[in-house]
């Protein structure tokens, strides 16, 4: 079966543009659970445009399934994960300017970095993965770099309004490359109740992270139900539905 990862930063979005306690991440994360969800996914970056501190920490003493916590490979995002101690981390290419991650992080041309990064982060127990453009190069990169997996890019694939066969092609060998490698394979960025299906149905995915499509679900069904109507389609796609 496939796990579904949602993430919350979103909800933060909205509660940072008052500057003000509602509504909290925390909160929605634990109807996420509810509603079936697998694991909470928050992006603390460096800016704090959204996820706090304070929602790392309360997510790790309340959630019941597990925490993913995405992160640039920098010292200081590097030293909370060893304080927080989340079950996963994912790390991301982070840019002050973009409205949201773009593109997958370059793990060859940071290589030391990133090598040293996820070192420090799996001797404290916590499992890495390298959110990544689906290519042979950085794939391979990825598991020289020691890490447990992998998180598929999938925005280049969603963002397409047409044929999308050539995008999941990429993705669909990118996956299957990852997994003789003995890659854990996620896959995230965009997906939405629309385009997941054929994600989904790709046998070596084994977790999609998926947050803004839920969260504005959600402000019209309530967190529980956009989960619930999520994790409904990615069953389907199993069931090859």
């Amino acid at each position: 079966m496939i796990r579904l990862g949602v993430n919350v930063d979103h909800v933060a979005t909205v509660r940072q543009a008052r500057k003000i306690d509602i509504p909290d991440p925390v909160e929605a994360a634990l109807l996420a659970e509810r509603g079936g969800a697998d694991g909470i996914t928050v992006h603390l970056r460096e800016d704090r445009r959204h996820i706090q501190e304070r929602d790392v920490r309360l997510l790790r003493e309340r959630v019941r399934t597990k925490v993913n916590l995405e992160m640039a490979v920098t010292p200081e995002m590097v030293r909370l994960a060893e304080k927080f101690g989340p079950d996963d981390a994912c790390f991301v290419p982070e840019r002050r300017e973009e409205l949201t991650t773009e593109g997958g992080l370059d793990v060859i041309a940071h290589k030391a970095k990133v090598n040293e990064a996820v070192k420090r982060l799996e001797e404290h127990a916590i499992r890495v993965s390298l959110f990544v453009d689906p290519e042979t190069s950085q794939i391979e990169a990825s598991r020289e770099a020691g890490a447990h997996g992998v998180e598929l890019h999938t925005g280049p694939y969603c963002d397409l309004s047409g044929d999308r066969s050539k995008e999941l092609e990429k993705i669909t060998a990118a996956a299957s490359l990852a997994r003789r490698l003995g890659l854990e394979v996620h896959g995230g960025h965009g997906l939405n109740y629309a385009n997941v299906l054929p994600i989904a149905r790709i046998s070596e995915m084994v977790e999609l992270n998926i947050g803004h499509s839920i969260v504005a679900r959600a402000i019209m069904v309530g967190m529980e139900q956009a989960v619930r109507e999520m994790k409904t389609l990615l069953i389907r796609a199993r069931q090859g539905k």
